[in-house]
Order: structure tokens, then C-alpha cells, then sequence
């Protein structure tokens, strides 16, 4: 039977679209079903501040009355303004190995985005790079941690086979520092840094603290948008978008995990690293009933690894070591609570300083993810709309 693409426009579709993953990858153990709530709520047009900036399309793929596929084509006004270019995305890619299904979700996006006058379609990004994003091409066996996709092998491959080509990669570092009272140390650069930064320079590291997290979380997105400003892909997060992320992650948050940088009583750099809940839902199904619920209570004391989410330092402060002040606390967190290590968060292929960073901290690439891309309009598909300056944080 041929496969037929339609868009979302009920309910119903809604469900199966969200749906399609769990039976994809339901035999696969690296992949953690997320919870299905959560993930309404994240593609809802009225409930997603995305929406307030941006327009999207889901598809589903079918065959005979069976869906083998999924696909969201989006334009983002904030992209457009930050990134110049007049690039479309698509995102939440999902599909089962078969090239026909793969090309059929690929030209419903595609043709959505030229009607809209898009020259070039980047992704896959779920919406944007402040969210999960990027196609895995290495470190397939490792499992999934909190906001990292999984894919397997044929993902990448069968999207290449379909002529789009790398934009670029996203490196994701295994570091572990519970070994470090047995000898493993930073780089004495690292160490160095950190010591300066808080005696000659004056800063002060602190946890950021939950029961002020609405005024945390806005010191904190000043940061961000400062510190990632420069990024390839990088679009600025909006106040509601924060609000909406911090609604999501407050249950994950720990205060230890959680760090700010002040100079002078002013928050120059922050780190916010996560407790890997995915070590919990991995249990719970996708569902907080019947039995999820427990599951999440019981589990959350026995997570042994973290994610950071995000690291940063506003670019006037960032040659007073205040990003190795954040890595040296982590180190000594490390040393006190139960979680030893864990991944460091995407960082750009082309991020030199903090790749370099990484090494001097005894981490290793442990996954690759691949940020594809495919001209719409005949032109050469570059990447030359979207700024490629190596990013400061």
C-alpha cells in the first residue's frame, strides 16, 4: 500500500501522533518514554509560548490505515530576526525504517515550508536549539538521559540517503568526577582559574534557590540569552517560554545541581545541571498512573548521574574564570552527593573553548547528534543565513 501524509486536526490525530513513538521504540532499551502529559502540553498551540512567535504544521504518515511516521514543519519569526536567513525547521521526527516513509514525511515539510518562502529547512529541532534537537549518529548504545532524544542507526541514514546534508553536530560529553578524591584532577589550568576567580576577582558561586525560583529563573534567562548570543542556531528564550520550561523542570530541580555566579551582587554566570530523571521514567511507562506516580517518589533518591542543561557566563565577565569556578563546584558537589557524573549537555562541534574544556576535565565524547539541513529553493544549502561564530559559552 502507498503512504499517504495527512495533517493533524483533531484530538484523535493529536494522540497518534504522540503515540507513534512508544511503539517504535518500545523494544529499543535506550529510549525513555517521556511522560504523555508532559508532551501534550509541549505541542499545544495555546498552551507552548512558541506558538507566540511561531507557526507549525504536524503530519502523520500512514499506511492502509496504520501510522509509520511523524513529521512538524515550523517558521519562527524569532529565528528570522536572530539568525537572519529565511530558514523553515521541521522537528519530532519519527518513522519506521522504510525510505518511502521517510521521503513522504520529508516532502510534506518541505512543501509546507515553500509555501511559506523558505529557502532552506534545518532540524530536526523540537521546536528550536532551547529544546531537544538534532538527529543521533554516534553513541547509540548509551541510554537516554533527561532532554536527550535517542534514534537508532537508520535515522540518520536513511535521511542522508534522502539528500540532506550536516549543518552541524552537537557533542555530548560523558565527565565523571567522583573519581577525583582518588587522584583524577582538572587541568591545572582549570584549577588555577577557578582559585582566581574567587580571590583576585571577587566572585561567589551560590546555589540558586527554590523557593525563589520565579526570580531565579529570570536572573538566570538573563544569563542565557547573554552568554549564548553568539551561537550557531541560537535563538534568545522568551520570559514566558522560561516560565513554561520552569513549570516543567521544577520537580527535577535540586538546589545542589543548581548554580549561580555573582560579581558585586549581580549574576554574571549560571549553571543548571539536572538530576537524570529519565532513570525513573524508564519505569513508569509514559504515565503517571496507575503505578508512575510511585515510581517517580521512590526512584528519585536512587538517580546516580546529572545533565547540565545549561552553563554559561556573560560575555563582559568571562575572562575572569567564572566558568571554572562552576566547573570546580561541580566538582566539589560531586564529591558530597550521591550523583558522581553524568553528561556535560550538547556543546557545538565548533565551540572550541569549551570542548577543550571538557578534555581538561578527563571527559570524553560519549554521543554525536546531527543537526540536519536541505536548500529548498535550488540555492546551495551552506548554512551561511545562520551565524557560525564559535560560541562564547
Amino acid at each position: 500500500m502507498p503512504v499517504a501524509v495527512r495533517p493533524v486536526e483533531s484530538r484523535r490525530d493529536l494522540k497518534q501522533f504522540i503515540e507513534l513513538p512508544y511503539r517504535l521504540r518500545r523494544d529499543d532499551p535506550q529510549w525513555v518514554p517521556p511522560l504523555r502529559f508532559e508532551r501534550r502540553d509541549f505541542l499545544s498551540k495555546t498552551k507552548n509560548p512558541y506558538f507566540e512567535h511561531a507557526e507549525a504544521e504536524y503530519f502523520l504518515a500512514e499506511r492502509d490505515g496504520r501510522v509509520v511516521g511523524r513529521i512538524t514543519a515550523q517558521v519562527d519569526s524569532r529565528w528570522d530576526e536572530f539568525q537572519g536567513g529565511n530558514d523553515g525547521m521541521f522537528g519530532f521526527f519519527e518513522a519506521e525504517d522504510d525510505p518511502e516513509v521517510f521521503s513522504a514525511l520529508l516532502d510534506a515539510a518541505t512543501a509546507w515550508l515553500r509555501e511559506r518562502g523558505r529557502g532552506r529547512m534545518i532540524g530536526p529541532m523540537d521546536f528550536t536549539t532551547n529544546d531537544e534537537c538534532g538527529i543521533l549518529v554516534e553513541g547509540f548504545d548509551e541510554p537516554s538521559m533527561i532532554l536527550e532524544p535517542w534514534h537508532p542507526p537508520y535515522y540518520g541514514e536513511r535521511l542522508e540517503a534522502r539528500g540532506l546534508t550536516k549543518a552541524m553536530d552537537l557533542y555530548m560529553w560523558d565527565l565523571w568526577l567522583g573519581a577525583l578524591k582518588e587522584g583524577n584532577q582538572f587541568h591545572d589550568f582549570i584549577e588555577k582559574s577557578a582559585r582566581e576567580s574567587e580571590e583576585e576577582h571577587g566572585v561567589v558561586i551560590r546555589n540558586m534557590r527554590k523557593r525563589d525560583l520565579e526570580a531565579e529563573v529570570a536572573r538566570f534567562m538573563d544569563v542565557y540569552n547573554e552568554a549564548w548570543g553568539s551561537n550557531w542556531g541560537f535563538v534568545p528564550i522568551t520570559e514566558a517560554e522560561v516560565k513554561f520550561q520552569a513549570k516543567n523542570l521544577r520537580p527535577v530541580l535540586d538546589e545542589n545541581w543548581a548554580m549561580m555566579a555573582e560579581r558585586d551582587g549581580e549574576v554574571i554566570g549560571s549553571a543548571l545541571t539536572l538530576p537524570d530523571i529519565n532513570q525513573v521514567l524508564a519505569r513508569m511507562g509514559g504515565r503517571l498512573f496507575p503505578l508512575g506516580w510511585w515510581h517517580f517518589l521512590t526512584g528519585r533518591r536512587k538517580i546516580d548521574r546529572v545533565r547540565v542543561f545549561a552553563l554559561g557566563v556573560k560575555p563582559d565577565y568571562q575572562h575572569l574564570g567564572v566558568a571554572a569556578a562552576l566547573y570546580v563546584r561541580h566538582r566539589h558537589t560531586a564529591e558530597r552527593m550521591p550523583q558522581k557524573g553524568g553528561h556535560t549537555g550538547w556543546i557545538l562541534e565548533v565551540n572550541e573553548a569549551m570542548n577543550r574544556a571538557m578534555e581538561g576535565m578527563g571527559g570524553k565524547i560519549s554521543k554525536r547528534y546531527r543537526i540536519y539541513e536541505v536548500a529548498l529553493n535550488g540555492a546551495a544549502a551552506t548554512g551561511e543565513s545562520a551565524k557560525s561564530a564559535n560560541p562564547t559559552s
